[in-house]
């Protein structure tokens, strides 16, 4: 039986659910367990639920012709994770979604968060809130991205994502970063 408590206390961030509501939004809610390494969202499938992560680690990352992966996005602990131009639009994915440890989910599949919107109204606010607060972090990591050198963003990322660094490989994070392991090692040294 799924624990409710991160994904509740999550919800509480932004909007007041009362009792009745809680028990209808978990009644909704799914769950499972993905093992390290394996993929949630694979790019052109088309992302189908909207994930609560409550245990573990995604990386939301894109492939370049090459097959370099490029890691955009690290969901840890208390995240949400989806591609979101797919879900809303229920168009094939530009990303992939991959676990970088056993992880724990909740998720919303489309349907269910779309009748959510009208039997739980605070829901609508609470995911406009969500999809605002992302875009704002998505805006500042272009920003970050062109105007930064390498050592800031390095910075930058300790204080988005703390401790996530002893969790992960280093080359998922250089991959984040825009630059080789190696030269990560080299920062790690300088900022040691």
């Amino acid at each position: 039986m799924p624990v409710f408590e991160h994904i509740l206390a999550n919800f509480a961030l932004h909007v007041n659910l009362d009792v009745a509501e809680e028990a209808y939004v978990t009644s909704v809610l799914q769950h499972k367990t993905l093992e390290k390494n394996k993929m949630l969202l694979e790019t052109g499938e088309t992302c189908r639920n909207l994930y609560f992560i409550d245990k573990g680690c995604l990386r939301v990352f894109n492939r370049d012709k090459d097959g370099l992966e490029h890691n955009v996005l690290f969901c840890p602990e208390n995240w949400w994770a989806a591609d979101m131009t797919s879900f809303s639009g229920q168009v094939p994915a530009y990303y992939s979604i991959a676990a970088l440890e056993t992880t724990e989910l909740f998720y919303f599949s489309y349907q269910s968060l779309e009748q959510l919107y009208i039997d739980v109204p605070k829901l609508e606010r609470f995911f406009r809130i969500l999809a605002q607060n992302g875009f704002s972090l998505y805006q500042r990591r272009v920003n970050s991205i062109i105007s930064r050198s390498a050592e800031e963003r390095y910075i930058q990322f300790q204080h988005l994502y703390p401790k996530l660094e002893q969790r992960i490989a280093q080359k998922h994070i250089a991959s984040y970063l825009g630059i080789t392991p190696v030269f990560l090692s080299m920062i790690r040294k300088r900022n040691g």
